[in-house]
């Protein structure tokens, strides 16, 4: 985002390697902790000590900003978890209107984040009694009973968990007034444990998988045919088909059913719709690297052109504009985005700099760590490039030296028009001499007065790396291809700041 409208007042800093850094202004560090957490551990901040830093920023922003990213986050980035915690905590701090309510409404667009609101709350606001939910928070209250009138009965009985909160528990609490006769047939039966089973794929090879059968081949037989059923079916929607393409693989389906799954994986408005975050596309790639199939480059193609699809609107620049992309490989970036997934903020660095690179007609790629290293890549093949990357793992080192990218240019007396490093901020220079990445840009505007910087802070740390007051620097935090919008709206002359404040509860 474009941080034209900071305070004039420069406050100075050290990020967490002791080099000089800024402090954000409140909405902008709360939005760049959000966008990029998963409230999970990474190397300077545990997962504790992020949810604190978020509760503690969101007492120091107008609680309207905190509705609208809510909503925002939820909606447009996909986020799940950390819209729920900043409308629970916002309950906190604004009473009187009917603010907290219009952002839970907001944030809930799925059944079982019911259970999970009332599950954090019960957390948030330190619950230890027998009756762990009461006294609830009216305008909670409130939202929660627009929200339960937004599910049918296959969503609340595909969510229909053992969890710390059941949808039982949160009826008894809430008390939702039913919008018509169907709706309340709907509450009787989450009173009385009596929802239909859902048809989902998992239930459907969870029976399967319970069945008897006389031998291992009848076994298989029966999956393979269980698996063509689900995929001519319609009813394996496009996160299950992504997270089991290694399982279908696997099965042995016929070629019709595998002709069917490429062709939905790369339909354009079948990845519109399916949401998927970027690196999704990653994790099946390096999934089904392990398998020997003869449909496997099919896939693979399916893939590469599900991603493209999900990247369409980033505008990328013509041969007239010169580009640098920077991909930070230090030690701190490899850390994963979250508890159980396999990615690492390494890979979305990697991958998100490969997704622009692609859109890009004048263009230099590379990667830095103790050094610079320049690594020209084809414009094809974006998951291929990443792993061809991650291959060189090492080679430069693990600090982060990011000053050395605009050193390099300074040396080479190269004029570029834009210079995007994708990093966790944390840099700084161990090379004993003092360089601050600061220093070194102030030095190449005298050569390149038109360059632009652009920052994609992946981890959120609220700490930047340069004075992003002036007009020249950009910061854009987070990992959805949603940045990329945030891109777009830089070079309409807008802020993701702006363009939340436009967001409508």
């Amino acid at each position: 985002m474009k941080f034209n409208f900071l305070k004039k007042e420069k406050i100075v800093v050290t990020n967490h390697e002791g080099a000089k850094a800024y402090v954000m202004t409140p909405a902008e560090e709360l939005y760049s902790a959000v966008v990029t957490t998963g409230l999970s551990d990474i190397t300077y901040e545990k997962g504790n000590d992020r949810l604190e830093r978020i509760q503690s920023l969101i007492q120091k922003n107008d609680p309207e900003f905190v509705a609208k990213l809510a909503v925002y986050a939820r909606k447009d980035m996909y986020l799940r978890s950390i819209p729920l915690v900043l409308a629970t905590e916002l309950a906190k701090e604004a009473s009187g209107n009917d603010l907290v309510s219009k952002t839970v409404d907001g944030v809930i667009q799925r059944a079982d984040e019911i259970t999970e609101l009332l599950a954090y709350y019960q957390l948030a606001n330190e619950r230890t009694e027998t009756k762990k939910l009461n006294r609830l928070s009216k305008q909670i209250q409130k939202g929660l009973v627009k929200s339960f009138n937004k599910f049918d009965e296959y969503q609340f009985a595909k969510y229909n968990r053992k969890g710390e909160v059941t949808f039982k528990d949160a009826l008894f609490l809430v008390h939702p007034k039913a919008k018509d006769e169907n709706q309340q047939t709907i509450f009787n039966k989450i009173v009385y444990d009596i929802l239909d089973t859902p048809y989902t794929w998992e239930v459907e090879l969870s029976v399967l998988g319970q069945k008897k059968f006389a031998d291992e081949a009848e076994k298989k037989l029966a999956f393979k045919n269980k698996w063509e059923e689900l995929i001519f079916s319609n009813k394996l929607g496009y996160m299950a088909t992504l997270r089991n393409l290694r399982n279908i693989l696997e099965a042995g389906v016929s070629p019709e059913a595998m002709s069917k799954v490429c062709s939905y994986l790369s339909d354009e408005r079948a990845v519109r719709n399916s949401k998927q975050l970027p690196f999704r596309f990653l994790a099946a790639y390096r999934e089904l690297k392990k398998l020997d199939s003869p449909y496997l480059s099919s896939v693979w193609s399916a893939l590469e052109e599900a991603l493209v699809a999900s990247a369409q609107n980033i505008k990328g620049f013509g041969f007239n504009t010169s580009v640098v992309i920077a991909a930070d490989v230090s030690g701190s970036m490899q850390k994963s985005v979250s508890p159980k997934s396999k990615i690492l903020l390494y890979d979305i660095g990697l991958l998100m700099s490969m997704i622009l690179q692609s859109k890009c007609q004048n263009v230099v790629t590379g990667i830095f760590g103790d050094r610079w290293l320049r690594v020209p890549m084809p414009k094809q093949g974006i998951l291929n490039n990443v792993d061809a990357f991650y291959k060189r793992e090492g080679e430069v080192g693990y600090s982060t030296n990011g000053y050395l990218v605009i050193e390099d240019l300074i040396k080479r007396k190269e004029m570029v028009d834009k210079v995007m490093l994708f990093t966790d901020t944390q840099l700084y220079d161990t090379s004993g001499r003092g360089n601050s990445f600061e220093g070194t840009w102030n030095k190449y505007k005298r050569i390149a007065p038109d360059a632009k910087l652009y920052i994609f802070d992946l981890a959120g740390y609220g700490r930047q790396p340069i004075d992003v007051k002036r007009n020249d620097v950009y910061l854009i935090a987070g990992w959805s291809d949603k940045i990329f919008d945030v891109l777009n709206a830089l070079e309409d002359q807008k802020s993701a700041i702006e363009i939340i404040q436009k967001v409508v509860l």
